[in-house]
C-alpha cells in the first residue's frame, strides 16, 4: 500500500536565500522555534561536482518521533519497542543544488521504524518562470511530495505463528482488518499528521527567511555561533 500527499508553495524570497534557509533551518531553536523537535544535525558528506558545479550534501537528523500516538496504541510493545513518549528517529537527508540553473532537489527518509512505516519526502525548489505580475528573481517555488508506505500488516502476519501471549491479542485485529486495512490505517494517520507538520515546516522556513532579511546572513550566522558557544560553556 502506498499513500502520497503533494503541496505547492511560493516563498517571497530569492532562490539563493531560500536554499541558505533550508540548510540553516535546524541550526538553532532560537532561529527556528518550529524545529524544537530536532535533537541534532550532522553533515555526513558535502562536495561540489567538478563537472556540473552542483553541490551534493548528505545530512542525518535526529528527531523526536512524529509517528502518531494512535499507531503506538494500536501496536504491541514488542513491535514499537516500548512507550511512545521517548521515541526518536534518524532522518537521512540528501540534496543537490544547482545555483546557476536555479534549482534544488531534496529527499528525506526515516531510517528506523521502517518496518512500521516508511516516509519519503521530496522537495523541488526552483526559480519561477516569468509570468504576468511575477518577479522571478524575488520568488522561489517549491513542490513537496510525501510518500507513505506501510508493510506492517505483512510483517505481523508473517509473525503470527510465533506470537507471544503478550502479542496474541492483536492476531484477531489482523484477521478482522486484513493486511491492507492495517497498512491503510497507519498510512492515513501518518498522512493526517504530516499535512499539519508541513504547515509548521513552512512557518519555520518563513521565520528563518525573515531573520536573514532583517539581520543579514552574517548577523544570523553570528547569532548561531554565539548560541553554540553558550551551549558548549554549560
Amino acid at each position: 500500500m502506498v499513500l502520497q500527499h503533494s503541496t505547492n508553495h511560493t516563498y517571497s524570497h530569492p532562490f539563493p536565500t531560500v536554499t541558505l534557509a533550508y540548510f540553516l533551518r535546524y541550526s538553532s531553536p532560537n532561529l527556528n522555534p518550529f524545529a524544537a523537535h530536532v535533537l541534532s544535525t550532522d553533515t555526513i558528506s558535502s562536495h561540489v561536482d567538478p563537472d556540473t558545479q552542483r553541490l551534493h550534501t548528505t545530512r542525518i537528523h535526529l528527531k523526536k518521533s512524529r509517528m502518531p500516538g494512535a499507531v503506538y496504541k494500536l501496536l504491541p510493545a514488542s513491535v514499537t519497542g516500548g512507550g511512545a513518549g521517548d521515541k526518536a528517529s534518524y532522518i537521512l537527508e540528501t540534496s543537490v543544488v544547482d545555483i546557476k540553473a536555479g534549482w534544488m532537489r531534496t529527499e528525506s527518509r526515516n531510517l528506523n521504524f521502517t518496518g512500521v512505516l516508511s516516509v519519503v519526502e521530496k522537495q523541488d525548489f526552483s526559480i519561477p518562470s516569468e509570468g504576468a505580475g511575477r518577479a522571478p528573481s524575488l520568488e522561489t517555488d517549491v513542490k513537496t511530495s510525501v510518500i507513505f508506505k506501510s508493510r506492517l500488516g505483512e510483517k505481523l502476519r508473517g509473525k503470527l505463528g510465533q506470537a507471544t501471549a503478550e502479542d496474541g491479542w492483536f492476531s484477531g485485529i489482523i484477521g478482522g482488518w486484513g493486511t491492507k486495512g492495517i497498512q491503510r490505517s497507519i498510512e492515513s494517520m501518518a498522512s493526517t499528521k504530516t499535512q499539519a507538520q508541513l504547515g509548521k515546516s513552512r512557518d519555520g522556513m518563513k521565520m528563518v527567511l525573515e531573520r536573514i532579511r532583517n539581520n543579514g546572513v552574517l548577523g544570523v550566522l553570528e547569532a548561531i555561533r554565539r548560541e553554540r558557544q553558550r551551549q558548549l560553556a554549560v
